[in-house]
C-alpha cells in the first residue's frame, strides 16, 4: 500500500473565517467528587487550558465538594499539585495561581442536607468576591449512584432554581443508567427537578476533535455526502479498543462489563454521528434529535438475532507490549469465575431509507493488540469487466478511514495504476493528520464540552430520547444473556491479540472481515 500526502494548503486556505471564541459568561463551576481522579485528571487541566486560551471569564470561581477533611488552602495546593502533575503541557506559574486562588473547597457527604446548606453559603461568597452573577454549573464527578440523590438535594436547598435572569444546569457523567428500567428512572427523577435544558449528559468522547469532524465532513463536503448511502456503501465497521487491561478497576467493572460500560454512549454515538441525516441547522435540537432517529431507527434484536449477531468474550492471560498480561478472572476484585464480558461484538441493521441493506459492525473491547478507535466507511467495489486479466484481490477496497485516536485524522484507500508498461493496479491511500494541518494544543478532551456547558450550547450531549433509545437496542442482550440461553456463553481471547475468533466468524459468514487493530 502506498501513502499519497496531499501538499499543505496556505494559511490563506486553512483560515477559520468565523470570529475566535469568546470567554463564557460569569458563573461559578461546583464540582462534586473533587477529591476524585476524574477532578485531578481532567477536570482541573482542562479548566486551566480553557483559562491559558482566554476562554474562562473574569468573574469565575470554582467549589470542590467531597467527604474528605480539607481547608480551601489545602484544596488550593493539591489542585495545583494535580494540574504539574497531569497537564497536557507546560505549564505557566502564573495561570496557575490565579485559577487556583479562585478555588474553594466544602466538607460533607452528598446526602446531608448540610453539606448543600455550607455549599449555598460558598456559593454566595463566590457572588460577592468573583462575581459569578449567580450563575451555576453543578458537575457531578461521582459514583452513578450519587447523581439522582445529589440532584435532589440541591433542589431541596433551592441551588437548581433559575430566576431573575441566572442559570442552573447540572452535568451528568456516564453511565445513565445500567439498563433501560434504571436509565428512564433516573430521567424521572431529574425531570422532577429541572428541564430538560439544564441537563448535560456528559460523554467526553463527544468532545474530541475528530468526532466532531464527522459531521463536518459529512456535511460540508459534496465530495462524500451523494456517497453517503445503501447505493455506495457495503459495510461499515466502528472500532474502539484498549491495550489496558481493567487493572485496578476490578471490582467496578466485573458488575458493569464492555457492553454496559461502551456500548449505549460511545460507539452508538459514533454510529449515530455516522448514520444520521442531515439536520436542519447545526444547533443543539435539530442535531440531537436527527442522532436520536439514527439509534430509534437500529432494528431491534430478537433473542435469535442476540445469539447469531452479538459476540461476547473475555481475555485470558497473555503478551502485551512484550508484557505479560494476567488473564482478567486473575485480575484483584474480579470473580475466579465471571462471566464478564470485556469485548462485545455486533452486527446491527439500521432499517430506514438511506442505509437499508447496509449492515453496521461494532466491536469494543480490552487489552487487545492496539488502542485504536476509528470508523471504517467500506464503499461497494467498481465492476470487474475492465479488469478480468487482474485479480480481484490485486483491487485494493475503496475505504474511507475516519480515525478518532490514537492518530487523528483520516484516509482514502483507492486504486491507482502502478508503474509499468501493462494496466496493473495497486491500492494507495491519501492521509490526512490534524497534526500536520492545525496547530492544535494538546488537551483532556473536556475542555469543549465544559466551555458548551458553560455558555449553554447542548450540541454535544445526550438527551433522553437519545439515551433511551440506546438502551432499547442494548436491553435484548442484557436479557438474553441474563436468561442463560445458549448465545450467553463466554468466547474467549489471549490478552495482546485481534480479539476472539468468533468475532472473525461473525463478518466471515457475511464474506467480510474486519479491519487489522495493530
Amino acid at each position: 500500500m502506498m501513502d499519497v500526502a496531499a501538499p499543505a494548503l496556505s494559511p490563506a486556505e486553512t483560515a477559520d473565517p468565523q470570529p475566535p471564541p469568546q470567554p463564557a459568561g460569569p458563573c461559578a463551576f461546583v464540582i462534586f467528587g473533587a477529591a476524585g481522579d476524574l477532578t485531578k485528571r481532567l477536570l482541573v487541566p482542562a479548566l486551566y487550558n480553557l483559562a491559558a486560551a482566554g476562554l474562562l471569564p473574569q468573574e469565575f470561581a470554582v467549589v470542590g465538594v467531597a467527604r474528605g477533611e480539607m481547608s480551601d488552602e489545602t484544596f488550593r495546593a493539591r489542585m495545583g499539585d494535580a494540574l504539574h502533575e497531569f497537564a497536557t503541557g507546560s505549564v505557566s506559574p502564573e495561570i496557575v495561581r490565579d485559577l487556583t486562588a479562585r478555588f474553594s473547597y466544602v466538607r460533607g457527604d452528598f446526602d446531608d442536607p448540610n453539606t448543600y446548606r455550607l455549599l449555598a453559603d460558598k456559593l454566595s461568597a463566590a457572588e460577592r468576591k468573583c462575581r459569578t452573577g449567580g450563575n451555576c454549573l453543578f458537575y457531578l464527578a461521582t459514583p452513578p449512584a450519587v447523581f439522582a440523590l445529589a440532584a435532589e438535594r440541591l433542589a431541596q436547598a433551592g441551588l437548581l432554581r433559575e430566576e431573575e435572569g441566572r442559570w442552573r444546569r447540572l452535568v451528568v457523567e456516564k453511565p445513565f443508567g445500567t439498563d433501560l428500567r434504571s436509565a428512564r428512572e433516573l430521567d424521572r427523577r431529574l425531570f422532577g427537578l429541572m428541564a430538560e435544558s439544564q441537563i448535560y449528559r456528559i460523554d467526553h468522547y463527544l468532545g474530541k476533535e475528530t468526532v466532531q469532524n464527522i459531521m463536518v465532513l459529512r456535511f460540508a463536503n459534496g465530495l462524500f455526502e451523494p456517497l453517503w448511502n445503501r447505493d455506495h456503501i457495503d459495510h461499515v465497521q466502528i472500532t474502539v479498543t484498549e491495550t489496558l487491561t481493567v487493572e485496578n478497576r476490578g471490582k467496578f467493572y466485573d458488575q458493569t462489563g464492555t457492553l454496559r460500560d461502551m456500548v449505549p454512549n460511545h460507539l452508538f454515538q459514533l454510529l449515530a454521528l455516522t448514520a444520521m441525516e442531515p439536520p436542519v441547522r447545526f444547533d443543539a435540537d435539530p442535531v440531537r434529535g436527527e442522532k436520536a432517529k439514527a439509534i430509534e431507527a437500529i432494528r431491534p434484536l430478537t433473542p435469535d438475532d442476540v445469539c447469531a449477531d452479538v459476540v461476547r468474550a473475555q481475555y485470558r492471560a497473555g503478551v502485551i507490549a512484550g508484557r505479560r498480561a494476567a488473564a482478567y478472572r486473575e485480575e484483584p476484585g474480579v470473580d475466579p469465575n465471571s462471566m464478564t464480558e470485556t469485548y462485545v461484538a455486533l452486527r446491527l441493521a439500521i432499517d430506514n431509507w438511506r442505509w437499508a441493506g447496509v449492515p453496521f459492525y461494532l466491536r469494543t473491547g480490552k487489552a487487545l493488540a492496539a488502542r485504536r478507535t476509528e470508523i471504517a466507511i467500506n464503499f461497494k467495489a467498481a465492476p470487474f469487466a475492465l479488469f478480468r486479466r487482474t485479480p480481484v484481490e490485486r483491487l485494493a477496497q475503496n475505504l474511507l478511514v475516519l480515525r478518532i485516536q490514537p492518530d487523528e485524522g483520516a484516509s482514502l484507500q483507492f486504486n491507482a495504476k502502478t508503474p509499468g508498461p501493462e494496466i496493473r493496479m495497486g491500492g494507495v491511500r491519501m492521509d490526512f493528520k490534524y497534526a500536520d494541518y492545525f496547530q492544535s494544543r494538546p488537551n483532556t478532551g473536556y475542555e469543549t464540552l465544559i466551555y458548551d456547558c458553560m455558555i449553554g450550547d447542548a450540541t454535544l450531549f445526550q438527551r433522553a430520547d437519545n439515551i433511551e433509545a440506546g438502551w432499547r437496542v442494548v436491553q435484548p442482550i442484557l436479557d438474553a444473556w441474563r436468561e442463560g440461553r445458549d448465545c450467553a456463553d463466554l468466547a474467549w481471547y489471549a490478552a495482546g491479540s485481534e480479539g476472539p475468533r468468533e468475532a472473525d466468524e461473525l463478518l466471515a459468514r457475511d464474506g467480510r472481515a474486519w479491519r487489522k487493530i495493530a
